[in-house]
């Protein structure tokens, strides 16, 4: 196993991450440091469904439901991928109409509450999206943290951390475009997580202690023939990023 220091300096030079959003003012903190992964934000702006059609979603109208991108959406027991704002479609002053790409899970009917996400696959890199893979536990400060690892032909790895308010299904929006690459991929749940250790105070923090667990993953790669590492992160997974790549 080549020194840490080494992985670090790889790290540095080759980092993918984006901006790491922080939370402002006292109620935007306190969501953020208490929020489960996975769970929707207290700040989040719930959605109704007011109409569905062939490949269209009618939804109350908001700065959210108006967002560019294609998102998931979800509520209970539902879970769709919604498109673009469809330009000239008939709404009103309080409804927008967005592009239905396909219900992943549930059925969804008008009156359903929903919410946006990024997350937009739902299950496992073999189900989601038919990829070869494996679930390993990756030796963190606070125990076994599990992650899913896509096999690929290069000795550089990518490790992914999701952002606040998702899970590890976060990064397989790009999983597919990374491993035909032939990127291998190593997808980290991180403490905090279902099924990794919980804080000992039960917070998050932003990424200042959780990038431990991405140094973790880090030497996890190393020890299994990483030469070089990307991180690419969200939100929070973007600050665990920064620090690992500063600290580790």
């Amino acid at each position: 196993m080549r020194p840490a220091t080494a992985t670090a300096t790889a790290v540095t030079t080759i980092l993918g991450a984006g901006a790491a959003a922080v939370a402002a003012g006292r109620y935007a903190s306190d969501a953020a440091l208490k929020a489960a992964p996975g769970r929707p934000l207290p700040t989040d702006r719930r959605l109704t469904v007011h109409a569905t059609g062939i490949r269209r979603v009618t939804l109350t109208r908001s700065l959210t439901a108006l967002r560019p991108g294609t998102y998931g959406i979800e509520g209970p027991g539902v879970h769709a991928v919604v498109g673009p704002v469809v330009e000239g479609a008939e709404s009103t002053a309080d409804t927008v109409v967005r592009t239905l790409e396909r219900v992943t899970h549930g059925i969804l009917e008008p009156g359903d509450k929903v919410r946006l996400t990024p997350e937009v696959y739902r299950g496992d890199p073999g189900t989601a999206l038919g990829l070869e893979y494996r679930e390993v536990e990756i030796p963190g400060e606070l125990g076994g943290l599990p992650a899913w690892w896509v096999p690929g032909d290069r000795d550089t790895w990518v490790i992914t951390a999701h952002g606040l308010g998702t899970t590890r299904e976060h990064p397989m929006n790009l999983m597919g475009f990374l491993s035909g690459r032939q990127l291998p991929v190593l997808d980290l749940a991180y403490r905090g997580d279902a099924g990794a250790p919980r804080p000992a105070d039960g917070l998050g923090h932003l990424g200042a202690s959780e990038w431990r667990d991405l140094d973790a993953a880090m030497r996890f790669a190393v020890r299994y023939g990483a030469r070089n590492v990307i991180l690419y992160g969200w939100s929070t997974g973007a600050s665990m990023a920064l620090h690992a790549a500063a600290n580790s």
